[in-house]
């Protein structure tokens, strides 16, 4: 069973899914080459991937900062601007970004030195320090809360009244390595009874699974009569779920609970709330210039909400968190227990 569990190493870093090139990584003249994507099935075909003119190795006038959409309908470069423009003035350096395909592709960025920073999911965290590659700079926090949750949801029409009636069915789920959109459904799944089989890198036994992302997840439930449910972070359906079906616990901790519970159209049924999760680090490369990561910390652990607004987008467009809390990967201890019990050993 270990080379089906050592997941990014084998599976996640050359191709979860049709896992697509890093772009802005690869350096020289703007240009275009042949990408190879293999599929679940292990189809695979050729896909042009276009590569924007930048170094592989950042001057220290100069950072890459990389990114993963967690929603397919957010601009998340221009989401990530106006933190860009606060390190500029914080430490006196250039920021590019890059956004890659996913998480996975983020430690691969890190782990090669085209990337210096980047938005991460824990489980990145966690791998990325068991193998000295990345550290946690900070955890993000929204409105003051450094937990969040996850939901698995279905619509009001559907037969599906408890998780145990999803055996047999189909489930909308986020990124493979997502905390709030895979890792925690899936333990919710597998604690309700239903076999998640090889979950999150190979196929459950009890039920399909169709990966993509947080807001795909969700229209992909609401748009198609074949998904019946979805696993995602609150922040993607809790608008859709109307307050009274949450647990205290979620009205008491979640910064999701801002009064649009159940407001967002069309409504969604909620089927099960996780416990509290970690909120999602900012990492940082070990191996960079100790000043320079010193001068990225602490400016990053005295953001504002104020300095991550950009004026030029909507209120839903907005950057998700308020600010950066100090941390360590010792704050994911709870995402290395659903790892655990979901059997998945991150690389290695």
């Amino acid at each position: 069973m270990a080379s089906r569990r050592e997941f990014i190493r084998t599976a996640g870093i050359t191709g979860v899914a049709g896992l697509t090139a890093l772009s802005g990584c690869t350096g020289g003249d703007d240009s275009s080459e042949a990408t190879t994507t293999t599929t679940e099935s292990g189809a695979s075909s050729e896909t042009e991937a276009t590569t924007t003119s930048t170094t592989t190795e950042s001057s220290p006038e100069s950072i890459m900062f990389a990114l993963t959409p967690a929603e397919s309908d957010v601009d998340v470069e221009a989401q990530y601007q106006p933190l860009f423009n606060y390190i500029e003035s914080e430490v006196g350096v250039t920021v590019e970004s890059t956004v890659a395909a996913d998480y996975a592709a983020v430690l691969q960025a890190l782990d090669s030195g085209q990337a210096d920073i980047a938005d991460a999911a824990p489980a990145i965290a966690i791998q990325g320090g068991n193998e000295g590659i990345t550290e946690v700079i900070g955890i993000r926090i929204a409105y003051g809360a450094s937990r969040y949750f996850s939901l698995i949801t279905t619509t009001p029409d559907s037969d599906i009244e408890e998780l145990t009636d999803l055996e047999g069915e189909t489930v909308a789920f986020a990124d493979r390595l997502s905390t709030s959109g895979s890792l925690f459904p899936l333990s919710m799944l597998s604690t309700a009874g239903l076999d998640t089989g090889g979950a999150p890198d190979g196929n459950p036994v009890d039920f399909e699974a169709q990966f993509s992302d947080h807001s795909t997840a969700r229209e992909t439930l609401i748009n198609r009569d074949d998904v019946v449910a979805a696993g995602t972070g609150a922040f993607s359906t809790a608008p859709h779920v109307p307050e009274d079906q949450f647990p205290e616990q979620f009205l008491d901790m979640s910064a999701e609970n801002d009064g649009d519970l159940g407001t967002a159209s069309p409504e969604l049924q909620l089927l099960s709330c996780s416990d509290p999760i970690p909120r999602a680090p900012i990492l940082g490369r070990t191996d960079m210039d100790q000043g320079l990561y010193d001068d990225i910390e602490e400016a990053l652990l005295n953001v504002t909400e104020d300095d991550l607004i950009n004026e030029d987008l909507e209120d839903d467009q907005q950057l998700w968190f308020t600010g950066v809390d100090q941390g360590s990967v010792d704050d994911y201890a709870p995402v290395q227990e659903v790892l655990d019990e979901l059997g998945v050993t991150l690389g290695q």
